[in-house]
């Protein structure tokens, strides 16, 4: 069965993404945001990382225990590529944590930290320490306890795929839709939405096996459960361009991966790893100018997590 057979797509279930640009690190939750936070952030916006790593720095001099200001101060280093540094201040962070909340949110940017290096183990090694906080939130929040763990499971999946340790990713990818699958009567996030997940994951580790077959074998489940469920697709149908075009790329079809990705990109421009794989195809197809500006787009990203913990080291190494 060829390619083109798989996207047989309904243009009207594409969800257009409203994101105009990154958002940067957040760093709070609720109530009004410190003088500092809000002066990093605008350096952000501005892509002045060290600037914004400064307004941190100033902080932490007269508070350096400050949760905000440590696992901000962590996020900006992981950026500029400076992993030791930023996880001193995540470790700060996890230490001073006043309660199991804090201190699972902490070891999350912890996680994501290892993921700017491509360290899928590490990665997966503390993204078990926060599933096991939100196994404690089974009985008093279980229609968000079993869907944390699925989400933060499958973010350690996504980052072992893109730093190349296949074996773990689906490990973990299968690992994550079995955990969000144990919400009781899976109301709030339905079956189809974990299997679409899984399937979605698995074409796009098949595609880097080149296992081609296989690949659209997963790519049809996964549109399968798009369409045998409107409500869900409303959503997630966004992320089905992306993977076709993932998929073409890694199974050798750059035109057919350059219509996808355009699409894909289309949709949500703010993506720096979608902006990336666009690249990717465009130094295929020999036009060198348009991955460039791809890797550029791509490189200006102020997010943690795992699209930019691959597009930031990615686009370093390719604009120099």
């Amino acid at each position: 069965m060829s390619a083109q057979r798989y996207l047989r797509f309904t243009a009207a279930a594409v969800v257009w993404s409203a994101t105009l640009c990154a958002q940067p690190p957040q760093v709070g939750r609720g109530g009004p945001q410190p003088e500092f936070i809000r002066q990093a952030q605008q350096a952000l916006r501005d892509g002045k990382l060290e600037d914004a790593l400064g307004v941190y720095q100033k902080e932490l001099a007269t508070n350096p225990n400050s949760i905000p200001a440590n696992n901000a101060a962590g996020a900006v280093l992981d950026l500029l590529g400076k992993g030791a540094e930023a996880r001193q201040h995540f470790q700060k962070a996890i230490d001073a944590a006043p309660d199991d909340a804090a201190k699972a949110a902490a070891q999350r940017q912890m996680a994501m930290s290892y993921g700017f290096e491509g360290d899928c183990r590490n990665t997966v090694k503390y993204q078990q320490l926060v599933i096991a906080y939100w196994v404690t939130r089974e009985a008093a929040e279980p229609q968000s306890a079993f869907y944390q763990q699925g989400e933060i499971a499958n973010e350690a999946a996504r980052v072992c795929i893109d730093s190349g340790d296949l074996e773990n990713a689906a490990t973990w990818y299968r690992k994550g839709t079995e955990l969000g699958l144990r919400e009781p009567g899976n109301e709030t996030h339905p079956k189809s939405l974990w299997n679409f997940r899984l399937e979605h994951a698995l074409a796009r580790i098949a595609a880097r096996r080149g296992n081609q077959a296989e690949a659209w074998k997963h790519v049809a489940a996964a549109k399968a459960e798009l369409d045998g469920d409107s409500k869900m697709a409303q959503a997630q149908a966004r992320y089905f361009p992306y993977l076709t075009g993932y998929v073409a790329l890694y199974t050798g079809d750059n035109k057919l991966a350059l219509d996808e990705l355009q699409k894909a990109v289309a949709i949500q421009p703010a993506d720096p790893f979608l902006q990336c794989l666009l690249g990717m195809t465009y130094e295929k197809l020999g036009e060198k100018e348009k991955a460039m500006e791809c890797y550029r787009k791509a490189s200006a990203t102020t997010a943690h997590n795992p699209p930019a913990a691959f597009a930031k080291p990615f686009t370093r190494k390719k604009l120099g």
